[in-house]
């Protein structure tokens, strides 16, 4: 005899489920994504193109229109892939931590460095690369400024937005003359044009969720007795002391159940145990 009770000794924990890393416990492993998945070595591939195609860009003074349509070539290998890396890993789940932050990066670089340069060139005013860049980056921060209220689902303007952006860009890589030259300026109006239209609709949805999750947040906080009542878990009943059938009290033993049924049933309470 030892004293321990079977079930405390073990008896159910045979068949007690064990948590599984990664997943609900008791339930199957949540498979991770490797990260040498096609959609990361999509990603990679833009990453090592953006210092490819600015060196191609700017070989021969910038000028040189077999150069720049290398160049040419290189943004439109980094802007097909963007398509289908996001589609993949969202498809074939193939997310992962480094896709989440190397995508939007490898995004922003190759754009980035096309305009900067492109500008230093003289082909582009300075303003728009100012505004394309200036509306990319303050997206970014109000990403972060919004994230623990909810994401913003991409907008078919944001879309058209990206759209115009690479093919206007595309266009003045180009060493293009004539009518093709007027065209390429008309493209990149459009493109700033609904750079700053869904820029402005984006800080709007922003200011709105933001709002609305402060405000869930006051509301569950203001709710009455939520915050008075012990929290149990589900199905669990108050912690009470039983009395055993022949009068004695858990905890007290049998003399004093005697004492309790001779003083009248009166028996000072057994003092709460503090729990941290």
């Amino acid at each position: 005899m030892t004293g321990v009770p079977a079930s405390a000794a073990g008896g159910s924990g045979a068949s007690a489920a064990k948590p599984v890393r990664g997943g609900k416990p008791g339930g199957p492993a949540v498979r991770q994504a490797s990260l040498w998945n096609v959609a990361n070595l999509l990603t990679m591939v833009r990453l090592l193109l953006v210092p490819a195609f600015v060196a191609l860009l700017l070989t021969g003074g910038g000028y040189d229109p077999a150069w720049r349509s290398l160049a040419w070539a290189a943004f439109a290998i980094a802007m097909i892939t963007d398509l289908f890396d996001g589609h993949l890993a969202r498809t074939y789940d193939l997310v992962t931590d480094f896709g989440k932050i190397a995508d939007p990066i490898a995004d922003k670089a190759i754009m980035g460095a096309a305009l900067i340069c492109l500008s230093g060139l003289g082909d582009l005013p300075w303003w728009v690369t100012a505004v394309i860049l200036a509306r990319e980056l303050g997206i970014t921060v109000l990403r972060f400024w919004v994230i623990r209220f909810g994401v913003i689902p991409a907008s078919r303007g944001g879309k058209m937005k990206t759209l115009a952006q690479g093919t206007a860009v595309g266009m003045y890589v180009l060493a293009l003359t004539g009518p093709l030259a007027t065209l390429r300026f008309w493209v990149m109006a459009l493109a700033v044009v609904l750079t700053v239209v869904t820029g402005l609709d984006y800080i709007q949805q922003a200011v709105v969720l933001r709002r609305r999750g402060k405000a869930a947040q006051a509301r569950a906080l203001a709710a009455p007795g939520k915050h008075d009542e012990p929290l149990l878990p589900a199905g669990a009943a108050p912690e009470t002391e039983p009395v055993s059938g022949d009068g004695t009290l858990p905890g007290l033993g049998r003399a004093a159940g005697a004492a309790h049924e001779a003083g009248g049933g009166e028996v000072a309470p057994r003092q709460p145990v503090e729990r941290e």
